[in-house]
């Protein structure tokens, strides 16, 4: 088949090699040069650990506490839009342990999916992209986060992801170039990371190699419809057919479904990052800081530290008082690591795609008939990528799927 794919991201791109190795010409579509989107710049954490979705108990309360602190973590910027209070009454919605329940099953089985497709990669690429299974330590200082990751932890193991409460010491112990100031930790041995700006520039390459059309600054317009088909998708750089689409457009997903008049709550969640070069004494786990929700992962002889999730629309600007959050939480958990306010111009930022129930949207819509969408990872995009791409293909093939995924379901909130 002819396939389209709307999105060059992460998402995007796993598509379409996991179709191209299918024996499907693949077309993928960006309105961007592919330079430096949201796959570029993040953690490059893959983490089944990972089953909470954001909208989950508590997190509205502290939501509302950090909006009120220029360097908090998180802020949801206050203005007149339908589409922000439709997807915060959702938010609110599902912000329980009902579907906390249902989520965290459904999360665990596509992140499951999605670590062993990185491990094939791995070994089936012809370039490395820093593959490493280090695990992840969940750090803590207060006796209140304590508490919450303890119990995370019982949880996250009566479902099978093995999951260690550490003390200071043992934390230490597992990081012994570094100085680590923390009450304790969790450790999850089974997760990964990479260095996600060597996946997906060197994979781009590779997938234009086999014959994949990539076409940057290219913007879609809109689609010409036909008995629930879509027969034609127009561009700025011209019109295009294809047997099948798919929507893996990231935070613009929702605007571009629109079109298609499928209702698709989305809303970009921006975060930002910057990476210390040529470190000496570098942290050998990723790890989250918990208190200020910082990312830190080492990649070879640098370390990228990640945090904030703006809900702020379509904006790039960079609010360096967030970035200032971020450095400022360096020290209280590394205290030996003197780290400096980076230019802005050092600052990376990008626009995850957030869902109001933390959920991606992957499946066929019920109102498009060949239309896939795979969107809406927040941000898990990175660590869900492969295994949604494999599921993308699954469902173009019309082929059993590798896990369930009704709780994707994109038509859940039409």
């Amino acid at each position: 088949m002819k396939v389209g794919i709307i999105g060059g991201g992460i998402i995007g791109l796993s598509s379409a090699y996991y179709l191209m190795k299918a024996g499907h010409t693949v077309t993928i579509i960006d309105q961007s040069d592919l330079k430096d989107g949201c796959s570029f710049g993040n953690a490059g954490m893959i983490v089944p650990s990972h089953i909470i979705p954001l909208a989950s108990p508590g997190m509205v309360a502290k939501g509302l506490r950090w909006m009120f602190n220029s360097t908090s973590p998180f802020y949801v910027r206050p203005r007149l839009s339908g589409e922000l209070i439709k997807w915060g009454w959702e938010f609110y919605k599902h912000a329980n342990k009902n579907h906390v329940d249902i989520a965290a099953s459904a999360l665990k089985e596509i992140s499951l999916l999605s670590k062993t497709m990185y491990q094939q990669l791995a070994k089936d690429l012809p370039f490395d992209f820093g593959y490493h299974e280090r695990g992840l330590l969940m750090l803590y200082q207060t006796k209140d986060t304590e508490h919450e990751e303890i119990e995370g932890a019982a949880y996250a193991n009566t479902l099978g992801v093995a999951a260690h409460v550490l003390s200071s010491k043992e934390v230490q112990q597992l990081e012994p170039d570094i100085q680590v100031n923390v009450r304790g930790g969790v450790y999850y041995p089974g997760d990964a990371h990479i260095t996600p700006q060597a996946l997906v520039s060197q994979l781009i390459l590779f997938l234009q190699k086999d014959n994949v059309k990539i076409l940057t600054s290219t913007i879609v317009q809109d689609y010409v419809q036909e008995a629930r088909e879509i027969k034609v998708v127009k561009t700025n750089q011209g019109d295009f057919e294809f047997d099948e689409v798919v929507m893996a457009a990231g935070s613009w997903s929702g605007i571009m479904s629109s079109k298609l008049d499928i209702t698709l709550p989305m809303q970009a969640g921006k975060g930002y990052s910057f990476t210390i070069q040529n470190v000496k004494k570098n942290a050998r786990i990723p790890s989250i800081f918990l208190e200020e929700r910082v990312a830190v992962t080492p990649m070879g002889s640098t370390l990228r530290f990640g945090g904030t999730m703006e809900i702020t629309g379509i904006d790039h600007s960079i609010n360096m008082n967030r970035v200032r959050g971020i450095v400022e939480a360096i020290p209280k958990y590394y205290p030996e690591m003197k780290v400096s306010m980076p230019k802005k111009e050092e600052v990376w930022h990008g626009l995850r795609p957030c869902s109001p129930d933390g959920l991606p949207y992957i499946g066929r819509s019920e109102k498009i008939s060949n239309l896939v969408l795979a969107t809406g990872h927040s941000m898990m995009g990175l660590s869900l990528g492969p295994g949604t791409g494999k599921l993308v293909t699954e469902l173009l093939n019309r082929e059993e799927l590798s896990i369930d995924i009704s709780a994707f379901d994109p038509d859940r909130f039409s």
